[in-house]
């Protein structure tokens, strides 16, 4: 019997290890699993809607912008967490094809902004270019808030500071550590979590119309968040794509649901 209870409290005390190694290391490695920032984007150059937006502590981010016809509405979107400023010229240009403005911000550390990225960094990132925009004229009514993922918290948080006039969310989560625990159910992620982008508890402050577009098929945001939303937000239109996952809700042939984010920019339900 001692034996045997020294055979127990071995287990026991290796397996103890072995999580508490485990939880610190997902402490440690969590925002680069969180933002994998494409690499190797060279500098762009200022011109063709480009231009680079000082931060504090000498950091900048790159913008892309392509201004609204006089009185029509600007699309602001915050990108998914895989994608970068570069990659979001094909949305600006649908929009700007159905009479809207567009801008794009890129996140501290993605692209070639230098820094790293964090909640709070990217909000301050998010609010320098809502800034940057109303010293062009554009006021918070004609601004409609867009995001995509990752961004989708980021333009949730925008809007209960009192930036914009309407929200466009596709495939949005409740909050990361709810996303994390679905990942990593034998984890304490909420204990664990440093960014938080807790959308769930911020939808109610949020009394804009807000489009909610999400993939039923989708495998990294269970389509059940973007649900569970639609009845959070007071003023929301919840769209789930048949046969549509994370990261082709957007990219059918006919860009049916590019279509719908206009429509709705431009005051639609």
């Amino acid at each position: 019997m001692p034996r045997l209870r020294r055979m127990l409290i071995l287990t026991l005390a290796t397996f103890g290890s072995s999580y508490l190694v485990l939880c610190v290391a997902m402490f440690a490695l969590q925002r680069s699993l969180l933002y994998p920032a494409p690499k190797g984007t060279p500098p762009l150059a200022e011109g063709d809607g480009f231009s680079r937006l000082p931060l504090e502590g000498g950091l900048y981010v790159d913008l892309f912008h392509l201004p609204a016809p006089p009185g029509a509405p600007t699309v602001v979107h915050f990108h998914g967490n895989g994608e970068q400023v570069l990659t979001q010229m094909g949305l600006g240009t649908l929009m700007q094809a159905r009479g809207l403005g567009f801008l794009t911000v890129e996140y501290p550390g993605y692209g070639a902004s230098p820094g790293r990225p964090t909640e709070e960094g990217i909000y301050a990132a998010a609010d320098a270019a809502l800034a940057w925009l109303r010293a062009k004229g554009v006021t918070a009514e004609q601004t409609v808030l867009s995001g995509r993922s990752l961004g989708t918290g980021v333009a949730v948080e925008m809007a209960r500071r009192g930036h914009g006039s309407r929200v466009m969310l596709v495939s949005p989560y409740t909050s990361i550590p709810d996303l994390g625990a679905t990942a990593f159910p034998f984890l304490p992620v909420r204990l664990l979590a440093r960014d938080w982008y807790d959308t769930a508890s911020k939808a109610a402050a949020v009394k804009l119309p807000v489009l909610i577009i999400h993939g039923e098929e989708d495998t990294l945001i269970p389509v059940d968040m973007g649900r569970r939303l639609g009845t959070l937000f007071p003023q929301a239109v919840l769209e789930t794509v048949a046969g549509a996952g994370h990261n082709d809700v957007l990219e059918d042939a006919g860009k049916v649901y590019r279509h719908r984010m206009a429509s709705f920019a431009l005051g639609e339900p």
